[in-house]
């Protein structure tokens, strides 16, 4: 029996590596010279803080976070970007939560997603992974094909592959 785990794992060191570079970032733009706009991880929570003078500012943060991300290899999909709130003066904070791991409720709805497909593989929920088994490794790539295709919110890795 062939199996594979989807899972959605979180590399803290690439997260971390990403908040120094736009830190960096920050301090080198012309258009934040004297502001006080600053990020800070915190590892246990797993959140970033995001502070800026004005809105603007906070976007062009928002949007360096994204960039740093992505040239990190990191999805975009790990950021859940909360409300934006007014903090002391004239100053914006936005708290930003990582995403890790599957809840059961989108557990469930990739579950269904590959029932649907009518593949001779199986399905179960194990915490927050999903384990897939399967007699034919090429029923299993079409599952990791059709998943990687779904237009889902949250992102997903395929580990542990075993014929």
């Amino acid at each position: 029996m062939a199996t594979f785990d989807v899972v959605n794992k979180l590399d803290m060191q690439e997260v971390d590596n990403t908040i120094n570079m736009v830190t960096r970032d920050i301090a080198n733009r012309y258009d934040f010279k004297g502001s006080s706009t600053n990020l800070s991880l915190n590892k246990s929570e797993k959140t970033i803080k995001l502070e800026a003078d004005n809105n603007m500012q906070l976007t062009a943060v928002r949007d360096m976070l994204e960039n740093r991300a992505i040239s990190r290899k990191l999805s975009i999909k790990i950021f859940d970007f909360q409300n934006e709130e007014n903090a002391s003066g004239m100053s914006v904070r936005q708290i930003v939560k990582l995403r890790e791991g599957i809840s059961t409720d989108n557990a469930k709805k990739i579950n269904k997603m590959i029932k649907d497909m009518k593949l001779k593989v199986q399905s179960q929920i194990q915490g927050e992974q999903l384990r897939v088994t399967g007699k034919k490794i090429d029923d299993l790539q079409n599952v990791i094909t059709a998943l990687n295709e779904a237009k889902l919110d949250f992102p997903l890795q395929f580990v542990n592959m075993k014929s």
